[in-house]
Order: structure tokens, then C-alpha cells, then sequence
């Protein structure tokens, strides 16, 4: 495949990488990357060891100490660079994106797109730091707060977004003056040592030390393990389920680090009376849909009032027997593959829990095979009849699996039915009616950290902060001013007079 050569990508790829070197080891396996798009044999991983880690860390803690004193504009001048180099390989990227973890080609390109749209961020945040001033009550004094660089900080990326939630992190890091170690899914390696190979040319033309940006592919029983424990790394940035979430949160807190959680999502869209039907089904449609179900915020569950809720399922049948399934590299099809046949299987064991549940499918359901669906991991998109309470509804499965439930009364009703799941990442309603609006974004409306009115529940856009509440973990990521985690606050106090007062009034006298 030819943009597998054109990204650097061998039959056989080290694990580990401190930007400029590769680290190799020969007793940790291999692994060996299929396709869910064919089935077809990709390259293979050489997964790294403790040793690789080791060196990795040390070479990580040697760059932080230069490269935190350099300004951050020109911090912010090496992001933009990087930014020039993920435009030139756009193409290719993207379908690396496709081809290894079987999103649509569109997602692939958008996904390598929104890796340039955070860097264009964080060029432009390397000059906007700010702290604050504020007025001292004791005379001759300036009170201030600032901002310093945070020290190494552990990104573990999930599947579904190989490399966009990287960019999130790395790039607001880099400016920050952080450096960063990135554990991508053992799932989706490939398209981590192409944006490192990426990276690396943006290194070594500055004449960059080792370590700012560092990747290792291994176990998570053992190098995510070391990761999560080691006291050298302040941060960890962790994008996954909520269960690896709460364990990482845990073993992260008992030596008091920090942790930015982006874990499960269980993302409802509400449809009133009032609501434009025809920006609401498609909306629904893709956020049920895109990437196959495997996004965070896919909407898993659509909230449809009673008086409108028969015309909606009649138009959403039909919008679904639209949905073309097949090779996310043809552009002519919507929806593509799971990421493996352990996916697959989740999503039958669902199906199977909603029917035991009273649970209707009313589109969809089966698993498909045949020509171009050789891998086994197809599935059609799937629409079942639910209600919210059971236990299929309230965790999040991912897969192509939309919930369909009805309610009757006023939006309160709506909203405490989206609200009563234990996740709250993104939300969504569709009404015309300003009162209904309101009530969805107030104190006493939706609980999420995202909430749309009258679009979907996926497709953030980077400039606003990522990320939400209950189970999906608290961590915000991205644009507004999630960059304040990436670094250590400190109040500064300057006494420029010939006294010595003290706060609140208090003597002292020697």
C-alpha cells in the first residue's frame, strides 16, 4: 500500500522513539497490525520493554529542563512547523486513519485536519499565557499569578481517534513547555510511528534534543503500568473506557499526580414538538453512525416526545435503509467496520441483553459477511425500541447501537431521562422553542460537559474545551482554557516598599 511507504511505515517497526532515536526490543513480541477494512496484514510492531522505557524517561526528563526555558512563542513556532508537516501528508495520513482503524475516509481526513487545527491553536496560545494581577491589600505591593511548565506528561490514546486526541494534548503541552510521552492502543500503532517519523523531521531540521516528543507501543500491564506509577511523569492525560479510567485515576492519585480522564460516554439527543425535523434526523444519523458507533460522544440514545414520536421513527427507518456499509476507503460508503471481531461481539452481546430486556430491534441487528466484508468485523447500524432505566441503556457499548425512547410532558421529563445515566459527556436537543433551550443549558438542565442545541452530539470543534462529567471522568482537553492543566500555578507577591506589613492586619514586632 502506497501510503503505508510513503509514511515511513516498514514491515517492521520499532516500538519506541525519543524523536530523533528508535529503541528496539527483541523479547517483547510482536504485534502484528490487521486491517478491519480487509483483513489484510499491515506491518508488524516490535513492542517495547522496561529497559526502552527507561532510556525513553531519562532522555524525556534531560529535554524538559532546556526546552522549558525556551520562549514559548518559539515553542509555538516548532507546533506550526509540525502543523506544515501534517499538511503535507494530509493524504496519506488520513487514510492510514481509515485503513487501520476503519473509519470512513472523510473521518481519517478529518481526524489528520483537526491535528492542524490544534496546532494553528497552540501556535496562536504560545503567545497568550496569561496569568492574572491583582490588587494587594497592603501597600506597596504587586500580586500576580503565572504560569510555569509542568514536567513530562503521559498521553494514552485510544482506537476510535488514533491521532487527533495526541494533537490535543501534545500540541497544548508542547507550547506549555511540557514534553510528552505518548502510549498509543496497541490496536492502532501504525498511524502513532507515522506522526512520530512526522515529527521527527521537524526535530532534527531545528537541531532539537531528544525527548520533547517520545512514543513506546507496549503492554499495559507493563509499560502502562510504569507510566501510571512513575512519580517522574506529573500528568497523565488518559483517553478510554471508564473502568481503565478509574484504575488509572487511582494508581495516578496514590502518588498524588494528576490525571485529564476522558472515558465513557452515554450521549442522548432530545426531540421536542418544537424541533426542525430535518436538521434533527440527520444529526442523529451521523451521530449514531459515524465511525461506526466508536466515537465517545456517538448519540446512543435519541429522546423523542410522544406527539412527534411516530413521524421521527418512520423518518429515521428510512434515513437508515440509506446507509451504505462497506470499505471506508471508498467514499461512496457511510459506514465501515468495527475495529476487530471482539467489537463485534460486544455489540451481539447488547443486542441480545436489550431483547432480553423487552428490548425491540427495529432496524438492523445482524452481522454482515460475504464480498468486502471478509474480516468479520461489519455490522449493520442498529436501532432498538428501549426504555432508559435498563441496564443495556445505561452503560455505553461501543457500537453502531441507537436507543430509541419515547417521552410524554414537558422537557423536564426529557432532560431527567438524558441526565439519569452515569455519564454526561455530550448532550443534545432540537427545539425551536427558546424557553426549552434555556432550560436544557441551565443549572437545571443537562449535566454534561457538552450541550448542543439543535446539532448533534459529536463533531466538537477544538476551540471550545473537551470533555465531561460523572463516569467520562471530569478531564477537559483542547481549545477554551483546558491548557491551565498542562501547567503549575504559582501566586507571585513583590514587596517594592521600605516596610514589611502583614496580610489581614496582624503584628508582629521584634
Amino acid at each position: 500500500m502506497d501510503f503505508l511507504k510513503s509514511l515511513g511505515i516498514d514491515d517492521l517497526n520499532a516500538g519506541a522513539s525519543t524523536g530523533r532515536t528508535w529503541l528496539t526490543a527483541q523479547d517483547q513480541g510482536v504485534l502484528r497490525i490487521v486491517s478491519p477494512v480487509d483483513g489484510q496484514l499491515g506491518a508488524q510492531v516490535s513492542q517495547a520493554s522496561e529497559l526502552n522505557y527507561a532510556t525513553m524517561i531519562a532522555s524525556a526528563q534531560t529535554a524538559f529542563h532546556s526546552w522549558r526555558m525556551r520562549p514559548a512563542p518559539q515553542r509555538g513556532e516548532i507546533v506550526r512547523q509540525i502543523g506544515e508537516q501534517l499538511r503535507a501528508y494530509k493524504d496519506p495520513l488520513g487514510r492510514l486513519v481509515t485503513w487501520e482503524m476503519g473509519k470512513s475516509l472523510q473521518e481519517g481526513w478529518g481526524e489528520v485536519q483537526e491535528m492542524i487545527d490544534i496546532c494553528d491553536f497552540a501556535v496562536g496560545l504560545s503567545r497568550q499565557l496569561y496569568g492574572y494581577t491583582m490588587h494587594s491589600e497592603r501597600s506597596s505591593h504587586r500580586m500576580y499569578d503565572q504560569y510555569h511548565p509542568l514536567g513530562i506528561v503521559g498521553v494514552v490514546t485510544a482506537f476510535n481517534f488514533p491521532v487527533a486526541v495526541w494533537a490535543w494534548n501534545a500540541m497544548i503541552a508542547a507550547v506549555c513547555g511540557d514534553v510528552v510521552v505518548w502510549k498509543p492502543s496497541s490496536k492502532t500503532p501504525l498511524t502513532a510511528i507515522a506522526v512520530q517519523k512526522i515529527i521527527t523531521r521537524v526535530i532534527e531540521a531545528n537541531h532539537l534534543p531528544e525527548g520533547i516528543f517520545n512514543l513506546i507501543i507496549g503492554r499495559g500491564a507493563t509499560i502502562g503500568e510504569k507510566l501510571l506509577h512513575d512519580a517522574r511523569v506529573p500528568l497523565i492525560s488518559l483517553t478510554g473506557s471508564t473502568d481503565v479510567g478509574r484504575h488509572a485515576a487511582e494508581a495516578v492519585a496514590k502518588r498524588l499526580g494528576r490525571t485529564i480522564l476522558e472515558l465513557g460516554g452515554n450521549n442522548a439527543v432530545i426531540i421536542t414538538p418544537a424541533a426542525d425535523l430535518r436538521l434533527a434526523l440527520p444529526a442523529v444519523v451521523f451521530g449514531a453512525v459515524g465511525t461506526a458507533g466508536q466515537r465517545c460522544t456517538t448519540t446512543r440514545r435519541v429522546i423523542v416526545h410522544e406527539q412527534i414520536y411516530d413521524e421521527f421513527k418512520k423518518a429515521l427507518l428510512k434515513a437508515y435503509s440509506g446507509v451504505r456499509i462497506g470499505s471506508p476507503l471508498d467514499e461512496r460508503h457511510h459506514m465501515g467496520p468495527l475495529i476487530d471481531v471482539a467489537a463485534v461481539e460486544v455489540f451481539n452481546a447488547a443486542l441480545e441483553s436489550a431483547k432480553s430486556a423487552g428490548g425491540r430491534i427495529i432496524f438492523g441487528g445482524r452481522v454482515l459477511s460475504g464480498a468486502g466484508y471478509e474480516s468479520g468485523c461489519y455490522v449493520q447500524p442498529t436501532i432498538v425500541e428501549a426504555e432508559n432505566h435498563w441496564e443495556v441503556v445505561q452503560r455505553e457499548t461501543f457500537a453502531p447501537i441507537l436507543y430509541l425512547i419515547r417521552y410524554s410532558g414537558d422537557v423536564e421529563n426529557a432532560v431527567a431521562l438524558q441526565n439519569g445515566v452515569p455519564q454526561g459527556l455530550s448532550s443534545s436537543i432540537f427545539s425551536n422553542n427558546l424557553r426549552e433551550s434555556e432550560f436544557f443549558l441551565s443549572h437545571a438542565g443537562s449535566d454534561c460537559g457538552i450541550a448542543n442545541v439543535n446539532i448533534g452530539t459529536s463533531g466538537a470543534e477544538i476551540g471550545g474545551a473537551f470533555g465531561g462529567e460523572k463516569e467520562t471522568g471530569g478531564g477537559r482537553e483542547s481549545g477554551s482554557d483546558a491548557w491551565k492543566a498542562y501547567m503549575r500555578r504559582q501566586t507571585n507577591t513583590i514587596n517594592w516598599g521600605t516596610q514589611l506589613p502583614l496580610a489581614q492586619g496582624i503584628r508582629f514586632e521584634v
